[in-house]
């Protein structure tokens, strides 16, 4: 292919940070009107590169051209000038604002009023709309962003990202939360883009959407890159083998855990919300790993939030080795020795400004602390490199910033962190979510070693695979109700899904 066929061009891209080459002499050609997967495991470089063409970085070495010309993209202004859109894998909306004013910020249509300029308000919600119905997108413009669904959420990026009229749209993990409907929405969009001209950089660890969606896979590892071929030519086991350097036939360990009695027993938890977890009851033995099914919406995060205190209960029980116990709050789950990780790591997980150590330590400051109140660094810093260790988190320090590291490592740093507080109950929303197959396989060994071990587990997950390759149990919540328990080394995804409809009207 000559230049000319690229509408977009980054050669030699480099990028370091301290202690870290984040890229090192990348290569991306994107061709107009083409899906372009950019696929690596987490740490490989892909939200990197991506930054470096948004703006948000500058690279140390390189040349992005644009349309045959060479382009100096300095910050994300300059990219959207230029026709570069990018939906970001973790959303940040303005929670407090209506979808309109977040679609249209820093660039609100004006009106004039005599000396004045202000928002004209008609024209946004005109324009607002215009743009729902060209998506085929049920949004209220009006609504307040911080009261709709993280689904919702992603759609409103999605409309945004298109309302700039670029010619290259970045998506990075796009389809993270949507429901099934919500992503053949986007299919649909993506194929409206193409039809128009539009080139769409793809990156999902998602292997049956990519196969689906691309035209072209460009593969990086390590921060380097490692080809680009036709999508039509490409394999799911010849994605992976590419990406992670090896063969990996195995998704899942080897499970050698066996449940004993019941640890902890669930009698018709309920929460004071009429939409949210009605007379859920269920038991979790000791060792085993109990996983939660269901469709958006079936209030599974708010289910076990509740269970570890972050949400209040109209009524029910939980006992705790055949004991009635009352959990109020976050100390008294812990109290309990129970651990949560949370669904959104970057939200309510990390602290992002906080060093590895700091973040692994934060949970258990009291295991550390001096008769005279202060920290015991040393004590602490032994615990966290052994922890580091052991779950084998890829960190120059533990001294350095957790921002640093790549999904996968994080997810890594906050199961650390739970783990020093000595657990009997973990609590797992969505632990694997945004992590590449390498380290999705590492995390998935962690869990199966810690119920071999005699740890109890509840792992929400979307993915029927990891929930079929994980679980002992499976449970399924459909509409706020539990409709189903089912064996997890004999059931269906047929199964698990009609039980997840089971409630839907």
């Amino acid at each position: 292919m000559t230049a000319s066929a690229f509408l977009l061009e980054m050669n030699g891209i480099s990028k370091e940070f301290p202690g870290v080459k984040a890229l090192d002499n990348v290569t991306l050609k994107v061709r107009p009107g083409t899906v372009h997967a950019l696929m690596g495991e987490n740490g490989a470089g892909k939200s990197t590169l991506m930054k470096c063409l948004f703006g948000i970085y500058r690279p140390d070495a390189g040349e992005i051209v644009l349309n045959g010309t060479k382009v100096d993209i300095v910050n994300s202004k300059t990219a959207l000038e230029l026709g570069v859109s990018m939906i970001h894998q973790e959303l940040h909306p303005v929670p407090f604002r209506n979808v309109m004013e977040n679609i249209w910020l820093g660039r609100f249509p004006l009106k004039n009023y005599g000396l004045f300029k202000l928002i004209d308000e008609k024209k946004m919600v005109q324009d607002t709309k215009a743009l729902f119905a060209q998506l085929d997108m049920d949004i209220d413009p009006y609504a307040k962003v911080g009261t709709m669904s993280v689904s919702k959420i992603q759609s409103l990026e999605i409309a945004k990202a298109v309302s700039f009229n670029s010619k290259v749209i970045v998506m990075d993990e796009p389809t993270s939360s949507l429901t099934g409907n919500e992503v053949e929405q986007l299919f649909k969009i993506i194929n409206d883009l193409k039809r128009r001209g539009v080139s769409i950089i793809y990156i999902s660890h998602k292997m049956e959407e990519i196969l689906r969606i691309s035209d072209d896979v460009t593969i990086m590892r390590d921060g380097k890159y490692i080809g680009t071929w036709p999508a039509s030519e490409m394999t799911t086991d010849l994605i992976i083998t590419k990406m992670v350097g090896r063969d990996l036939s195995q998704r899942f360990p080897d499970r050698y855990n066996t449940p004993g009695d019941v640890l902890m027993k669930v009698e018709n938890l309920t929460s004071p919300f009429p939409k949210s977890f009605q007379n859920v009851s269920f038991e979790l033995r000791k060792g085993e790993v109990l996983g939660v099914g269901g469709l958006v919406g079936a209030q599974r995060t708010e289910l076990i939030e509740a269970l570890f205190g972050l949400r209040s209960i109209k009524g029910g029980q939980i006992s705790l080795h055949g004991k009635p116990v009352k959990i109020k709050s976050p100390i008294d789950a812990k109290k309990h020795k129970m651990a949560l990780l949370t669904e959104e790591r970057r939200v309510t997980g990390i602290f992002p400004v906080l060093s590895v150590h700091e973040n692994a330590v934060i949970a258990n400051l009291e295991r550390y602390m001096t008769p005279v109140g202060l920290l015991n660094e040393a004590k602490g810093k032994a615990e966290v490199e052994k922890s580091v260790e052991q779950l084998r988190v890829k960190t120059p320090t533990t001294k350095t910033l957790i921002k640093n590291l790549s999904g996968g490592n994080q997810q890594k740093v906050l199961l650390a962190r739970w783990l020093l507080t000595e657990p009997d109950i973990l609590l797992l929303d969505e632990p694997t979510r945004g992590i590449d197959v390498g380290a999705k396989f590492e995390i998935y060994s962690i869990i199966a070693d810690l119920a071999k071990q005699g740890k109890s587990i509840i792992m929400i997950s979307s993915e029927m695979p990891e929930l079929l390759g994980m679980s002992d149990r499976i449970m399924v919540m459909s509409d706020g109700r539990l409709s189903g328990i089912v064996d997890g080394n004999t059931t269906s995804e047929e199964e698990i899904m009609r039980l997840a409809t089971k409630h839907l009207a």
